[in-house]
């Protein structure tokens, strides 16, 4: 058996306990229903608690099988996408308060577009940068109200 295969469930268990206990250390509400701030955390602790067993029974359940999920991972043109895909979100990060949301978003977009899907689906990735990031813009700007640069 790969210990290895075990090690991230358990993290997650750790990790899930953890916020469930710091769950109920949050201070209780003046205003209303004094335990409401402690809903949302721990709901998400306990799914995090479930979905960790899941994924632990899960991976103890194929601990004797031969994957070779990660041998193929590092084959072929996957590791350039994974880099490229790095590099274009440093750019991404680096052009967005400099151009704003809706050029960077675009040009984003388009390039992650254009490299994995090819110059001969151009139109139709130059229409999917288009109105994702003008369709999300609108999103935050205009119905949610959030500022973007």
């Amino acid at each position: 058996m790969k210990i290895w295969k075990l090690a991230m469930p358990t993290l997650l268990l750790v990790l899930g306990c953890s916020f469930l206990i710091a769950s109920f250390q949050i201070e209780k509400s003046n205003l209303g229903n004094p335990n409401g701030p402690l809903y949302f955390p721990i709901g998400l602790s306990i799914l995090l608690l479930l979905f960790s067993f899941m994924y632990l029974a899960q991976e103890w359940k194929k601990r004797e099988e031969d994957h070779k999920v990660i041998s193929q991972l590092l084959t072929g043109r996957t590791p350039k996408l994974i880099g490229l895909t790095i590099l274009l979100g440093v750019g991404y990060s680096l052009l967005f308060e400099r151009v704003g949301f809706l050029i960077s978003t675009f040009l984003f977009l388009g390039t992650l577009l254009f490299v994995l899907n090819g110059k001969k689906k151009w139109m139709t990735n130059i229409i999917v940068a288009v109105c994702f990031s003008f369709f999300s813009w609108y999103a935050f700007s205009e119905l949610l109200g959030v500022s973007l640069p």
